[in-house]
């Protein structure tokens, strides 16, 4: 069996959101909608890997920030290189680090906060699936 995994969630800044990914994390837009029942959305991913993130908004309604400043999606980049390259392409692209909530992510990796406030942390370690 071969699984997709799609993490959706909605925002306020489509357009924001769309370029923090995309321009700062090196997303590539693989699938987009204009007004389907009232909804906009952008699908964010790379060819051939095994997920994609979808962002939406809901014309006429509000859906606020992240609920707290725990609210993570971790990227594992075991490379040094790789990851310093990636971090440097955030900060780049007007993205500055910020403290993470929990002070374990500090340790080895870099957090972002995106324009609703949801936080993408750059870890410079491998996966260890135990």
């Amino acid at each position: 069996m071969t699984l997709h995994l799609r993490v959706a969630r909605p925002t306020d800044h489509l357009a924001a959101v769309t370029r923090f990914y995309r321009d700062g994390l090196g997303f590539r837009v693989v699938g987009s909608f204009d007004d389907h029942d009232g909804f906009d959305g952008v699908m964010l991913g790379h060819p051939g890997w095994p997920y994609h993130l979808e962002f939406t908004h809901h014309r006429g309604h509000t859906v606020g920030r992240a609920p707290t400043q725990d609210h993570l999606l971790v990227l594992y980049v075991p490379d040094a290189a790789e990851w310093s390259q990636l971090v440097q392409r955030m900060v780049d692209h007007g993205y500055a680090p910020v403290l993470s909530y929990n002070p374990y992510w500090d340790q080895r990796g870099k957090t972002f906060e995106d324009p609703d406030g949801y936080r993408v942390v750059l870890q410079n370690a491998a996966w260890e699936n135990e």
